[in-house]
């Protein structure tokens, strides 16, 4: 497979690694989408199996280790907020990973790059790649490291996994009040369609938002609510 040498190096900058096969790289941020167009394409959705474990094993490790009055189930609930889809978006734009994913030409057009799913499961691709070239000492470097500030503020309950929910809370603790979400409009093709969002409170506007699905488009108009409050 051809690829981009700048691209992949300027990556591995970001990262701060250098990978010794840089074919693993590659294959972590080739999306299936650019696999199914060509031959012989490796893609990533066997790394991001590897890499899910590795960031687990890593970041259970961690936590048992540094916060040791915690009880099993406080350390799991910190755990699911480390290792989840919002917190590994969060390392990707970090990055501007999706400057780099390797696509289709119709993933691309339909937002692929922007798509927090597909950020998401090449940040763990990514770390099964480093796992796979340097080793699990490396490797847990690289997590500890990258992931210091998210396990942070997991550690502070601070990481929203469901921002429609919040809102509500947060909107309500001092009474009851209407809170609609409305489809605005859709764009694209059945297969690859786009929804965009706004939340409503007492018939104002305080959040748009937008995603490949209702469900995430309303929790993208949730979030953004949220932040224009705080």
């Amino acid at each position: 497979m051809k690829y981009d040498v700048r691209n992949v190096s300027e990556l591995e900058n970001k990262l701060n690694i250098v990978f010794s096969d840089k074919t693993l790289l590659v294959a972590a941020i080739t999306h299936s989408s650019y696999a199914n167009q060509k031959k012989d394409v490796v893609y990533n959705e066997r790394l991001e199996f590897l890499g899910d474990s590795v960031l687990q094993l890593v970041i259970t490790e961690y936590l048992y280790r540094n916060y040791k009055d915690k009880s099993e189930g406080e350390l799991t609930k910190v755990r699911s907020l480390i290792v989840c889809e919002n917190s590994l978006y969060e390392i990707a734009l970090t990055w501007n990973l999706g400057k780099y994913i390797f696509m289709s030409k119709g993933e691309e057009l339909t937002g692929g790059r922007q798509r927090i799913s597909i950020q998401a499961d090449c940040v763990e691709a990514i770390i099964a790649a480093i796992y796979l070239d340097k080793g699990f000492e490396t490797v847990k470097e690289f997590i500890i490291n990258v992931f210091s500030l998210i396990i942070e503020k997991a550690n502070k309950n601070q990481i929203i996994l469901d921002y429609k929910t919040k809102l509500q809370e947060l909107l309500q603790k001092n009474g009851e009040v209407s809170i609609n979400y409305s489809l605005d409009k859709y764009e694209g093709p059945p297969h690859r369609r786009k929804f965009f969002v706004s939340v409503f409170v007492n018939e104002e506007v305080i959040g748009k938002g937008e995603g490949f699905s209702k469900k995430e488009a309303e929790q993208m108009a949730a979030k953004y609510a949220l932040m224009r409050m705080e």
